[in-house]
């Protein structure tokens, strides 16, 4: 009898934990999108009691809200990313994305144009346009054990902690990735040109100074790039240079706090960000992303047209293994798959870049 009484104390204490920790969850997410927090801890019990029939019987837990962690994770890829105010400035191509693939249609040309022809029959020029199909990237979080331990004991919900965590490590990788590609490969006079900095010497480099910005506009005029959109998104060590170096520069930073833009210099809509991509410094070619850099390399500023790339938000998938199939740990195992592409609208599309010079 005794045995009995415990076996039922146990049910009923593991359901009201179970039902305590369904109804934070739900509550903080409530809260973060303005519902009741009444409602929220109400739809995650609902939520949770419905997955039941899915786990063995006669177990009473605290299941893993996976509809609900996956749709927090896309909704927030979908929020623009005001701390990333030049990813923000590109145009999202999410509606196209079918299955993390997107189809791009590849025009073959523009025919020509003939100035008081007199020759007839004109001559006819196919243009060839094709369909291009690209998958996207996916990007993969590595896993993080939740401990049963830990979602019933802890005073804070544990499993909105360990999904903003993933989704925040995912934000910076693919930002980081898109800013990657959408820097030139190398130098190419006349389309993808990479210039090097000339201010004065300091800790191995040259500064970047007013002169730079100045070269790098008339390399746009020179392209014949559209005024209305350039982006220049500065490395820290341009940004810093620039503050000391520019009073126009230094008067309007941080001044924009909601778009992330820092000012508009000679024709640019100036953005800053720490994770711009290397390039060497002798053959000005970019590193390969991810790769660490060299002492031969050096961090880049990034400037390109808005209209001339792209982005685009696939498909998150949450992965879990259940604590309930970890007899000895007693552990759920949880991360993330994010499909999401950037890259130039054309392969030869005109951008730029300014790499620190090695000084003498």
């Amino acid at each position: 009898m005794k045995f009995k009484t415990l076996q039922f104390l146990t049910v009923v204490t593991t359901v009201l934990v179970a039902l305590l920790v369904n109804a934070a969850v739900g509550a903080a997410i409530a809260a973060i999108f303005g519902f009741s927090a009444w409602k929220g801890a109400v739809v995650a019990n609902l939520v949770a009691i419905f997955l039941l029939p899915h786990l063995p019987k006669n177990v009473a837990r605290a299941g893993v809200l996976t509809e609900v962690w996956t749709g927090e994770m896309i909704k927030a890829f979908r929020t623009p990313p005001t701390a990333v105010g030049w990813y923000d400035r590109v145009r999202s191509y999410d509606q196209y994305v079918n299955q993390d693939v997107i189809h791009f249609t590849e025009l073959g040309g523009d025919p020509n144009v003939l100035v008081n022809n007199k020759t007839y029959p004109l001559n006819i020029t196919k243009l060839e346009d094709a369909d291009k199909a690209v998958t996207l990237d996916y990007f993969d979080t590595e896993a993080t054990p939740v401990t049963d331990d830990e979602l019933h004991a802890v005073s804070y919900p544990k499993m909105e902690s360990v999904l903003e965590r993933h989704r925040e490590a995912l934000k910076e990788k693919t930002w980081a990735k898109a800013i990657h590609a959408y820097a030139p490969d190398g130098n190419k006079a006349d389309k993808t040109p990479v210039l090097t900095t000339t201010g004065e010497a300091v800790d191995g480099r040259n500064r970047m100074v007013v002169d730079d910005l100045v070269a790098l506009k008339a390399q746009f005029d020179k392209m014949g790039v559209p005024q209305d959109g350039r982006i220049l998104v500065l490395c820290p060590d341009h940004s810093n240079d620039l503050l000391l170096t520019s009073k126009n520069y230094a008067e309007h930073y941080n001044i924009n706090d909601t778009e992330g833009k820092i000012t508009r210099l000679y024709g640019f809509d100036i953005y800053e960000y720490g994770k711009t991509p290397y390039f060497n410094a002798t053959t000005l070619n970019k590193i390969q992303f991810d790769k660490a850099p060299a002492a031969t390399d050096m961090q880049a500023s990034v400037a390109f047209h808005a209209g001339s790339m792209m982005k685009a938000n696939g498909s998150v998938q949450f992965y879990h293994q259940d604590a309930v199939n970890d007899p000895l740990h007693h552990r759920s195992l949880v991360n993330f798959r994010k499909w999401n592409l950037a890259l130039p609208l054309k392969s030869n599309c005109t951008r730029a870049a300014i790499v620190s010079a090695k000084a003498s």
